[in-house]
């Protein structure tokens, strides 16, 4: 019997990890639902992350409808952002995660 193998473009937790995966977007999603929800709060809150990374991944987040933008008609200009309805739905699945992570640290 012959295995079936899966498409890349037919895998629901390959379409997943694409929208969410990589070392900074679930960190990124976790610190907005936590109230860091300004580009400095979180750039602070990311240890070693570039501006130019986490603006990209910012884009990334917004441009695939997790994150929205709002911008804020001060000087200086104020910016922040939120989940959307689908990233809201990624709640479920962040905070999995996290539950995980806690279980399953090796603690000092």
């Amino acid at each position: 019997m012959k295995k079936k193998s899966i498409e890349v473009h037919e895998c629901p937790v390959t379409y997943t990890m694409s929208k969410i995966g990589g070392k900074w977007k679930p960190i990124i999603l976790y610190l907005i639902t936590k109230g860091g929800n300004r580009f400095g709060l979180l750039q602070r809150g990311i240890g070693g992350i570039s501006k130019q990374m986490l603006t990209k991944q910012l884009r990334e987040l917004e441009s695939d409808g997790i994150l929205d933008r709002k911008i804020y008609a001060e000087i200086p200009p104020r910016v922040e952002y939120s989940l959307t309805e689908v990233g809201e739905s990624l709640l479920p699945i962040i905070e999995r995660m996290r539950n995980w992570g806690e279980q399953n640290m090796i603690k000092p």
